[in-house]
């Protein structure tokens, strides 16, 4: 096998690991664009109907910070292994959370825990520019400096908080440890 299909093969997994992730979502019934019959860049009402229905929201930040993450964790927990299938690693990781998070079971502790209670799941469009926007936070933090990258995603998570009044933080302690303080914060 030649160096060249080496080097690509990761990517390659890479790719049919999102492939294959939209068609899980397709099988488990998710839309495959908005219902509204739109496809558009940008969807910025996070209480409205096209809300993670199209190409990117509000939420699309924190998908960058989780490439950071994982690039980090993964960068410690196995530095040996290359990048490409480093980031294959992380894109399993990522999709089986796109794929979690669109299960009925998850939408509804969305709907029960969190500000979110029009949630009704992802469109595979925008479930699939979640992860290719990890991929693209995997690949920025393996070449920005660290403290280019924690600026970032620090700004990020600010930005969300204070626009939304949600984020990466926000939600997970929300979808882990329910709070009624930041519920009351975050419904007002």
């Amino acid at each position: 096998m030649s160096a060249a299909r080496v080097s690509l093969a990761p990517y390659a997994v890479t790719a049919l690991i999102i492939a294959a992730a939209a068609g899980v979502l397709l099988a488990m019934g998710r839309e495959p664009i908005c219902t509204c019959g739109e496809v558009r860049l940008w969807y910025g009402d996070t209480y409205g109907p096209g809300n993670s229905q199209h190409i990117s929201d509000w939420y699309t930040p924190s998908h960058l910070i989780h490439g950071f993450l994982f690039y980090a964790a993964l960068w410690w927990a196995v530095p040996r292994l290359s990048f490409g299938w480093r980031l294959a690693a992380a894109t399993v990781v990522e999709v089986a959370w796109e794929i979690v998070e669109n299960t009925d079971a998850l939408i509804e502790r969305y709907r029960g825990q969190t500000v979110s209670l029009d949630y009704y799941g992802d469109s595979v469009l925008n479930s699939t520019t979640d992860s290719l926007t990890m991929v693209l936070g995997f690949w920025m933090a393996a070449r920005l400096p660290v403290w280019l990258t924690a600026a970032i995603a620090l700004g990020f998570e600010i930005l969300t908080t204070l626009v939304i009044r949600d984020g990466l933080t926000l939600n997970i302690i929300m979808l882990l440890w329910p709070s009624e303080a930041i519920l009351e914060w975050q419904s007002g």
